[in-house]
This record gives structure tokens, sequence and C-alpha cells, in this order.
């Protein structure tokens, strides 16, 4: 080898050493994206001398990342899975039938463990001195490429990563500040006149379920039990808004007709239409033994006298909150209660459960736990235990709740 010759090639060795080292450093140093393409685009285009530079890259569909040189925004919308896929290794398409393709000189793919991970397009090679140096350095282009896209794709990763923690943590905060919303059964009253016990478990972290009991005066009480459209986020702070309204108006004078029509008021004004909630909201007074309730498109609670053993569904009511700007018709249901009695309140996440042939609804094994002389704390635990909520069944796909009310 000629002594011009070693020292041609020793030039073009020391180019790509540099050239590694300042992508290497550009990575090791956390540079961003835009910095690292920033860093490679004047590899190839200031010191290699290409014109015209496209990098489309694979992470959860193929795009663009890089265009320079380009002046038909076209040449940086190409469809990649029908023009670039067939190509496995390097290849000239200045001659190519394509239209798309013979805008650029060389297509390089990027292949990283088997798989196309990015597609580089090169155009208007500076041919002014014979044979263009760009193509001593193809191998050396896709293999900086391959380093870029790879980098590129471990700092996406990254981000996601720590997305993916803050919103834990924010559902996780989400999830105690829900807890504290919702009644604990320990706090519920044990008393000779009552019993009020509950179970809450969410389908996510957060849900869209919401039971309450409230003392309206020394003889009347007030429960409820409602349910938002749809799971999540923006279910749990639509139900978060609608607890606050719903405690803020629910009091011995308002009647329950009146009430649900302010409520529906509250949620048309907070969802703008896009979720609605179902409710069912009573009270309770113990002298004159009467229940009066509302029934606003949720599951139909169950009634049932221990003294005579006569189940009663409450579904007199009215449609969901939030469906229309004014509820035209609420029907307010009244049961007397001349004896100890038992009311099971729910949501549709407790019966609505996904089997081979699609969501199912079946409240039997409800009629039946309730159906007996048991407490309402051990038909709760019944139900439970029937529709193995706690054991991670695969048929329940939604937020359950249960408000049960004995009434001695």
């Amino acid at each position: 080898m000629s002594e011009k010759a070693s020292i041609k090639r020793l030039k073009i060795t020391t180019f790509k050493l540099r050239s590694l080292l300042n992508i290497t450093r550009a990575i090791n140093e956390n540079l961003s994206q835009e910095e690292l393409l920033a860093r490679y685009e004047s590899i190839l285009r200031e010191d290699l001398s290409i014109g015209k530079l496209v990098l489309y890259k694979l992470s959860e569909e193929w795009k663009c990342i890089l265009a320079a040189g380009i002046t038909d925004p076209c040449e940086s919308q190409i469809d990649v899975e029908h023009y670039l896929m067939p190509f496995e290794e390097i290849e000239y398409v200045t001659s190519s039938e394509s239209e798309v393709l013979s805008r650029f000189d060389i297509v390089l793919p990027v292949i990283h463990n088997g798989k196309h991970i990015a597609f580089v397009l090169i155009g208007d090679i500076d041919e002014g001195r014979g044979v263009s140096p760009v193509i001593k350095h193809l191998n050396f282009i896709q293999t900086i490429s391959n380093i870029i896209i790879v980098a590129i794709e471990n700092i996406r990763l990254f981000q996601e990563s720590l997305r993916q923690e803050a919103m834990r943590k924010e559902l996780e905060l989400a999830s105690k500040m829900q807890n504290m919303l919702i009644p604990h059964s320990g706090s519920l009253p044990n008393n000779e006149r009552v019993r009020i016990n509950a179970f809450y478990h969410p389908h996510l972290e957060v849900g869209g379920d919401y039971y309450d009991y409230l003392e309206l005066g020394p003889d009347e009480i007030g429960f409820c039990i409602s349910d938002v459209s749809g799971k999540g986020m923006s279910a749990a702070l639509l139900m978060s808004n609608f607890q606050a309204n719903l405690r803020a108006l629910f009091t011995h004078d308002i009647s329950l007709k009146a009430l649900v029509e302010k409520l529906n008021e509250r949620v048309m004004n907070a969802a703008n239409g896009e979720k609605f909630i179902t409710l069912f909201v009573a009270k309770y007074n113990f002298k004159s033994r009467e229940l009066e309730y509302v029934n606003a498109g949720h599951n139909q609670p169950i009634l049932y006298k221990i003294k005579n053993e006569q189940l009663i569904l409450l579904d007199k009511g009215c449609v969901g909150m939030g469906m229309l700007d004014e509820i035209p018709l609420i029907r307010t249901g009244s049961v007397e209660i001349d004896g100890p009695a038992k009311i099971l309140c729910y949501t549709d996440g407790l019966v609505e459960l996904m089997d081979g042939r699609g969501i199912t609804a079946e409240t039997s094994d409800l009629e039946e736990c309730l159906r007996n002389n048991g407490s309402i704390d051990e038909n709760i635990q019944d139900i439970i235990r029937k529709q193995k909520v706690l054991e991670g069944s695969t048929a329940i796909f939604d937020d359950i709740s249960i408000l049960g009310v004995e009434i001695h």
C-alpha cells in the first residue's frame, strides 16, 4: 500500500473514530433526542456532504424524526410499511421505478436484533470530485444510525418509565384521597335501631363508585349508593365532585325529588353530558317506620322483610343524572317497614359479569344470600365469597360497592 493510500485510509479511520466519539460523548452527556439528531445530521450533511437526509424510526408506529435538505414535504411522508420494509440491505434507488424512492439515492435499513428499527434515506450526494466519499462510508452510516436510534429509543423508554411512575404515584394519591371520602365500615352506625355495613372494591386504582350515610336528625337517617359511567381517573374526579354536592345538599328539609333535581343540574355542569351518574338515595324515619327513596337509573336495591319473608325491589325513580338537562319525571317510592328488615344496595360491577356468552346480569344469588335470618354483615360476606370478588375473578370488569342496611 502506497504512502498516499495509507494517509487516506488513516484519515477515513480518524474521521470514523472522531464521529463515533462525538456521538458517544453526546449519549453519555444524556443529551435530548433533538440534540443527538443535530450531532448526527452534522456528521452526515457537513462532514460527508449529503444534501438530503430523511430518518424514519419505529416506536409504536413508524415516524419521521429527521428531515433535512428536502423541499417537498411529501419526501418525508413515505408509507414505510409499503415502500421501505422490503429492504434488508443497503440499496441504490436512484433508478427505482417508484416515484417515491427515486427522489433519493440510497436506502439504508437499520436492523437491531433481527428487526427493522429505522430507515435512512439519503440523496443529493456531492459527486463533484468523482466518486462521492459517501459510497465508502455506507456501512459506517448504517452503524452510526443504529447507535443513534438505539440511544433515542432508550431515551424514550426512560421518559416513559418516568411518566408511568409519576402516574402511578398520582393514582396512589388519588386512591388514598378517594378512600378518605368513602366511609369505612367502622365509622358506620351499629346500634339498637340500625346496623350499616359496606364493602368497596375498585377495579382499578381509583373507581367511580360511591356510597354514604348521613344523620339527618335524631330520628332520621339518609343513605345512598351511586356509580359513574366509565372507570379510572375521570370517573373518580366526577364522583368526588358529586360526593361534595350530595353532602352539601342532602338535609332533613330537602325533598328527595328536589335533591335529585339539584344533583342533576350539578352533574350536567361538571360532566358536560359526557358522563352520567346513577344513584339510589333514601331516607328512613325511625318513628314513622317509613322508607322514602328515589332510584335514579341505579341497580334496584333489594329490601327483605324478615318477619313475613317478603322481597321488594326498590325501583321507583327516574333516569340517571347527567343524561338530560332536566329530568321530566321523578317518582318517589315509599315503603313501610313494620318489622326487622334488611336492605342490600350495590353497583352493577357486582352482578354484571363477563363469561363465554358475553356480559350477564344475575341477581338471584344476591336474593338468596339476603333471604335468611343472618345479619347484613354475614349476608355481604356470603355475597363476596359467592361472586369470588377477592379471588381475582376474571369475570369481574368493573368497580364493586355494596351498602347493607339492617333495620331492627
